[in-house]
């Protein structure tokens, strides 16, 4: 049997949580009683869609018969694969692929995203 690959669609991002805990393994510190009301919770990003779509202009000129001339173009999602993050957890949905946890969640429920390797820009 091959191996079937998970793709992750749109604006949407595929993190394995981190057990809950008072400090991230990235040093970050989350307030005490957080995880009391399960609001917030911290990840790393193992996958990230292709971004948000963006409409083709021309696509109103073609006939509805005709196939599309163009291929699908997105503005692409601001965090990467590899990152660690901080996120919205009640905008999440669990799922469980090869007897492991994840959680997919929509960019915009990410709160914080740290990410290794790359100089902060505002000197944080």
């Amino acid at each position: 049997m091959t191996k079937r690959e998970l793709i992750v669609i749109g604006d949407r991002v595929l993190i394995r949580p981190q057990a809950d805990q008072e400090k991230t393994t990235a040093g970050l510190y989350l307030p005490q009683g957080v995880y009391e009301k399960e609001k917030v919770q911290a990840g790393i990003i193992v996958k990230v869609g292709p971004g948000y779509p963006i409409p083709d202009p021309l696509a109103n000129d073609a006939e509805p018969w005709q196939t599309p001339k163009h291929e699908n173009r997105y503005v692409p999602l601001q965090v990467k694969e590899g990152d660690m993050c901080i996120f919205m957890r009640s905008a999440g949905i669990e799922i469980e692929y090869d007897q492991e946890k994840f959680i997919v969640i929509p960019q915009s429920s990410i709160l914080v995203v740290l990410r290794e390797g790359e100089p902060p820009a505002t000197g944080l």
